[in-house]
C-alpha cells in the first residue's frame, strides 16, 4: 500500500514544472533587484526541513556569488528584540505552511528594520506571506503527509532558480528546464539495497559535504520522523573531529558522494569506514564503481542534490513500511508546527 509520503514525493516533478511558468516573472524581478542593490550579507530564517533547504540556498549563494549567508536564530528577534542592523540586506524565510508565529514575527521585525523580506512558502495566503515584501509561492501543491517531501524539493528548485536569475547564470537556468523530467527518472532509481541494509538498525550517520550536506541533514530528519531511527547528519570534514569514535563493526553510514570538488573526500571516507568494519551505503553517480546506490545527475551539478533527495524519499517511505511503521503518522508530530 502506497503512503501519502510516497505519493506526494512522486509528484515533485509536477510542482517544479509549475514553478517554471508561475515563478519565472517573480524571480526575474527579484534577481534584478539583487543586482541593482548588491547585498553584503543574506539572512535565512527557517526550521526543520525548510532549514535544510535554507542550508542548500546558503551554500549555493555563497559559492556562486561570494556573498555570505547566515542562518538567523529567531530568538534574537522574538525573545530578545535585538537591534538587528539589516537595512537593505535580503532576509529569506522558508516554510511549507507559513504559519509558525516565531517565523512570522521574525520576518515582521526584519522588514521593520529595513531588510528586503522574501517568503518562499508553499501554502498560499499564509501569515508569513503577508509579513514579507516579496512572496515566492513554491507551487508544490497541497501537502498532507506530515513528512515534507515535494515542498522541500520545490524549495530547493526555487532557491536554485533565484540564484541563477540573480547571477544571470544561463547554464543553471537551462538545466532547470529539464529538472522535472530528471526528478521522475531519479524516483525510479533502485535503492532497495538500502531498505534491506537498514530495516533492522537503530542508529546511523548520514554524511555529505558542500551542497550535499543539506541532503544529509534532510535524510537524517526523515529517518527520525518516518522510521524512528537515531540518525545524525555530519559533513565528511567533521566526522574525523569526534563522531567517528562511534563507528564500530557494522555501524551503518549513508554517504552522499555527489559530483563536485567534495566528492573525492567523501569517497576516501567511505573507503576508510569500510576498512574499519562499518556498513557503508555509498550513494554516488554511476561512474563511481564502488557505489552501492546510484545517484542521478542533473543538467548542472548544483541541481544534483535535488535528484538525490528524490531517490532517497522513495526509499525512506519503503523503509518505514518495511519496519512496520506508517510514514504518514510520525509519533508526536503534526503537519503544522507552531513555535514561539
Amino acid at each position: 500500500m502506497n503512503s501519502k509520503m510516497l505519493e506526494e514525493a512522486l509528484t515533485s516533478g509536477e510542482g517544479v514544472r509549475r514553478q517554471l511558468t508561475q515563478l519565472e516573472p517573480l524571480l526575474s524581478v527579484l534577481g534584478e533587484r539583487l543586482r541593482e542593490r548588491p547585498p553584503q550579507v543574506v539572512l535565512t530564517v527557517a526550521r526543520g526541513s525548510s532549514d535544510h533547504a535554507a542550508s542548500y540556498f546558503a551554500y549555493l549563494t555563497t559559492q556562486l556569488t561570494g556573498v555570505p549567508v547566515a542562518s538567523l536564530p529567531m530568538s534574537v528577534a522574538t525573545l530578545h528584540d535585538s537591534p538587528l542592523k539589516v537595512e537593505g540586506q535580503p532576509a529569506l524565510a522558508f516554510s511549507q505552511s507559513g504559519q509558525s508565529p516565531d517565523l512570522v514575527s521574525t520576518m515582521t521585525r526584519l522588514r521593520e528594520r529595513g531588510a528586503l523580506s522574501i517568503a518562499l512558502v508553499n501554502a498560499q495566503g499564509s501569515p508569513l506571506e503577508q509579513a514579507c515584501e516579496y512572496r515566492l509561492p513554491l507551487a508544490a501543491g497541497a501537502e498532507s503527509s506530515v513528512a515534507a517531501t515535494k515542498s522541500f524539493i520545490c524549495t530547493l528548485s526555487a532557491s536554485a532558480r533565484l540564484v541563477a536569475h540573480w547571477q544571470r547564470n544561463e547554464a543553471l537556468l537551462q538545466a532547470g528546464q529539464t529538472l522535472p523530467d530528471d526528478l521522475f527518472a531519479a524516483a525510479r532509481q533502485d535503492w532497495s539495497e538500502a531498505i534491506e541494509a537498514l530495516r533492522d538498525c537503530q542508529r546511523l550517520m548520514v554524511i555529505g559535504r558542500g551542497l550535499g550536506f543539506a541532503v544529509a541533514q534532510e535524510a537524517a530528519l526523515k529517518f527520525k520522523e518516518t522510521s524512528a531511527l537515531q540518525a545524525e547528519a555530519f559533513s565528511s570534514a567533521e566526522v574525523r573531529h569526534g563522531p567517528m569514535a562511534l563507528v564500530e563493526q557494522d555501524y551503518p553510514l549513508l554517504i552522499f558522494a555527489l559530483r563536485g570538488a567534495e566528492q573525492a573526500s567523501l569517497l576516501a571516507l567511505a573507503a576508510d569506514m569500510r576498512e574499519r568494519g562499518a556498513k557503508v551505503l555509498l550513494a554516488a553517480p554511476d561512474d563511481i564503481a564502488e557505489r552501492d546506490l546510484t545517484l542521478s545527475c542533473a543538467g548542472h551539478p548544483a541541481l544534483d542534490p535535488i535528484l538525490a533527495i528524490q531517490s532517497f524519499y522513495v526509499m525512506a517511505a519503503g523503509l518505514a513500511q518495511a519496519k512496520g511503521l506508517d510514514p504518514d503518522q510520525p509519533r508526536h508530530l503534526s503537519k503544522v508546527t507552531r513555535t514561539l
